[in-house]
């Protein structure tokens, strides 16, 4: 890691000017520029559910404040697009997940990035192949969504599926998965066109859990981007 996780985080958790900049695509004057820049977008916007694979049964509850922060591989397109001089992209998130029967489990967030027209929101359904219990580990297949919403120039979606397993061991449950991302990018401007982008995803993290307090920690590698994210919250 290029630089400490919770150093990053907790730097932008308590900035309020963490990122600054209206996303504006009629700023791009080459298709490769937008299609490195839509790849920071697949990165940053794709879902990262940041919890273990197990089942929560149908009382289960996951509800927590989240924060990712993006590595922009393409920061000086961010310039571009925004005026802003960044190199991470700090994503707020109100992340809520249930318990259904069956193993099912479902979930979404919703967000809009500080100081920005960025505006989003994602869901997810997952299926726990194996539900988990004290002795063996779980195994969970999920498929998610997400839509950027609030830039007029800039129609932006991306789906995955990913594997993830994890096994909790006491107060603490490890999780890790990969996966797989479709992002389709619609420039609503003369002189750009649309472009779809694939990248694969691997991702790590680690569920604490006292009571009903929850903390969670996630690092996510999908393409070149590296997202860190941390979650409070409660899971029961």
């Amino acid at each position: 890691m290029k630089r400490a996780l919770l150093p990053v985080l907790c730097g932008l958790f308590f900035s309020s000017s963490a990122f600054a900049g209206d996303i504006d695509v009629g700023n791009f004057v080459t298709q490769s520029d937008f299609r490195d820049f839509s790849k920071d977008l697949t990165g940053a916007l794709s879902y990262k559910a940041v919890q273990p694979a197990e089942a929560m049964g149908l009382t289960g509850f996951d509800i927590g404040i989240e924060l990712g922060v993006t590595e922009l591989k393409h920061s000086s397109l961010w310039q571009i697009a925004t005026g802003s001089d960044e190199n991470w992209l700090p994503v707020p998130k109100l992340h809520i997940s249930k318990g259904l029967p069956f193993d099912f489990n479902i979930g979404g967030f919703y967000t809009q990035v500080p100081d920005s027209n960025i505006k989003l929101w994602g869901a997810e359904l997952s299926y726990a192949v194996l539900a988990g219990s004290t002795l063996s580990p779980a195994l969970a297949v999920r498929g998610a969504y997400t839509r950027l919403t609030g830039v007029s120039q800039l129609d932006f979606e991306t789906k995955s599926i990913d594997v993830s397993v994890s096994k909790g061991l006491a107060m603490f449950t490890p999780f890790a998965g990969v996966g797989y991302v479709w992002a389709d990018s619609n420039p609503n401007v003369v002189g750009l066109a649309s472009e779809k982008i694939e990248a694969s995803k691997i991702f790590a993290g680690l569920n604490f859990n006292i009571a009903l307090g929850n903390l969670a920690f996630e690092a996510d590698k999908t393409g070149d981007n590296m997202t860190y994210s941390a979650k409070l919250g409660l899971r029961f």
